[in-house]
């Protein structure tokens, strides 16, 4: 049988630990044959994003056209986008996979803002891919900031991470509400899928390789839904894969991330 396919759309990291690289490497990690769709290039390096460069929005589409129409896709992954033209040239062309009798998973990071605070995605971006994208969504996956920009809601709570994620999800799609950016020695990820909240907590590991960690993420969830997992399993298995990988960087640069140098497989 052949291997499932997994479309990423993303920036380019020029440093390797985020955005279009770190989700070819966790596809290959995960078995599964990775595709892309470059929406911006960026000057990066573990220190920080130093300038970016959008694509145009009609080769966005035409890079999106092209896979879907050839290659097809069995789970799609969205990172990056950057401005709001790029935003309804993607959510026009998803809507082919993402509605109708076979609806292919789509996982949405709402890249907003670099770690080092180069902003990636436009103020004018931000209402359109609320409206435009997210409602296709299977899950959206922001953490703590992002969140906060999304809903306009405080989330320095575990309630009121809760009460973010449900009104996020009340467009239509589960939200998995990432808590790296929040205070303790525990990380908390809480999962609003309807009704249900499901927490996946872990001990925050000394260390700073976590520069691509929300893109490696949403990438190993997406390349998990493509192979056939449900949704919490897929997510279970992501945050598993990612704190490994976390424990296994070697050390490099100011703030790398745990992929610049590859992981083993993933179970």
């Amino acid at each position: 049988m052949s291997a499932p396919r997994v479309l990423t759309i993303a920036g380019s990291d020029s440093g390797g630990g985020a955005g279009i690289q770190a989700d070819l490497k966790t596809f290959a990690a995960h078995g599964v044959y990775g595709m892309s769709v470059v929406t911006a290039v960026t000057a990066q390096n573990t220190r920080g994003v130093h300038a970016v460069h959008e694509v145009p929005a009609e080769v966005v589409r035409a890079q999106l056209a092209a896979v879907l129409d050839d290659l097809g896709a069995d789970a799609v992954k969205v990172g990056m986008l950057g401005n709001a033209a790029i935003v309804a040239a993607v959510a026009d062309e998803l809507r082919r996979v993402t509605s109708g009798a076979r609806r292919v998973p789509l996982v949405v990071d709402p890249v907003l803002v670099a770690k080092g605070g180069a902003a990636l995605l436009r103020d004018d971006a931000v209402e359109r891919l609320r409206s435009d994208l997210l409602p296709h969504a299977t899950v959206v996956t922001p953490n703590l900031p992002e969140a906060e920009r999304l809903t306009g809601m405080r989330v320095a709570s575990e309630e009121q991470r809760v009460d973010a994620a449900r009104a996020l999800a009340g467009v239509g799609c589960a939200v998995l509400l990432k808590g790296g950016h929040g205070e303790g020695d525990e990380i908390v990820d809480l999962l609003v899928d309807g009704e249900r909240v499901v927490r996946f907590a872990h001990r925050r590991q000394a260390t700073r390789s976590t520069h691509g960690t929300g893109c490696t993420l949403s990438a190993a969830i997406a390349a998990r839904l493509a192979r056939g997992d449900a949704l919490e399993d897929a997510i279970a298995g992501a945050v598993d894969y990612v704190q490994r990988a976390i424990a296994a960087a070697p050390g490099l640069g100011a703030g790398h991330g745990p992929l610049e140098h590859g992981v083993a497989p993933a179970p």
